[in-house]
Order: structure tokens, then C-alpha cells, then sequence
């Protein structure tokens, strides 16, 4: 089965994270800064976790990290997942500095390890895009030149 067939829930939107799924469907990522102390906040909320400051803005972030942790699933924990397991979920600390739980995509036989420099690759998982990220390689390590 294709990833992009799974039956699998929906992301939950809210009035909150909106912005942040409408942009994923453009296969953009976008986070909130706070305008009060000026850092990147992830996951979306309506007060600073950092300074308490109420004035969020939403911008496009550059789409690369370092993972920080990943896991290889083999039994998920809703059966919508199973047709695509064994599959890697990693938590991505963005550039901008705030950390994200994504799917991680890889290809069969390719080897990750935590420090690896990631990009965000929008992908069409279960019938909608979501901001997924893959392991970004070097012009040589793809073209084995």
C-alpha cells in the first residue's frame, strides 16, 4: 500500500493551528514567533512558553534540522498505520530552535542516526499533506560521484 492511501485520523485543526495545517497543504512549514523576545515556537499556542507574551506571528520556517531521537515503529498504535510498518517517527530539532515530532522518510536499507541534518519533505500521507522530513544527503552521496 502507498502512504498516501493509509486510513489513518486526520490531524485535529483548531482555530489555533489552522495556519499551521493550510500551510502544510502548500507543503510549507510555518511556526510561530513571539514578538515580544523574538523566539520560534513550536507547537502552536496562543501565549509564549518562553516570555509569556501574547503576540504571535506566524512564519515560514526553512524546512531544516537535526534529528534528535527517532524510533523504528513495528506495531502502531492505530491499525490504519500497520500496512506501511516497520516506519520511523524522529523528533527534529528545527534550525529556528524549536523541536517537532514528524514522520521521517527513508528509503529501505538507508541507515539514520541521531545528529543527522534533515530536511521537510510534504508529503501526501493518508489523503492530506503533513510536513514530513527525510535525511538530507550531500550531490555525492546521491550520485555516488
Amino acid at each position: 500500500m502507498d502512504i498516501a492511501d493509509l486510513k489513518v485520523p486526520a490531524p485535529t485543526m483548531t482555530a489555533l493551528t489552522t495556519p499551521f495545517w493550510n500551510a502544510a497543504q502548500q507543503g510549507r512549514l510555518t511556526i510561530q514567533r513571539c514578538e515580544a523576545c523574538g523566539k520560534a515556537i513550536f507547537y502552536p499556542r496562543g501565549v509564549c512558553p518562553h516570555c509569556w507574551g501574547t503576540a504571535l506571528q506566524w512564519e515560514d520556517a526553512s524546512g531544516r534540522g537535526l534529528l534528535k531521537s527517532f524510533s523504528v515503529v513495528h506495531r502502531p498504535g492505530h491499525p490504519g498505520w500497520l500496512p506501511i510498518a516497520p516506519y520511523t517517527v524522529g523528533l527534529v530539532e528545527l534550525a529556528e530552535g524549536p523541536t517537532m515530532l514528524s514522520f521521517i522518510l527513508r528509503d529501505p536499507g538507508d541507515e539514520i542516526a541521531v545528529g543527522a541534518a534533515m530536511q521537510l519533505a510534504p508529503t501526501l500521507i493518508g489523503g492530506r499533506i503533513l510536513p514530513a522530513f527525510r535525511q538530507q544527503t550531500t550531490f555525492h552521496e546521491r550520485t555516488g560521484k
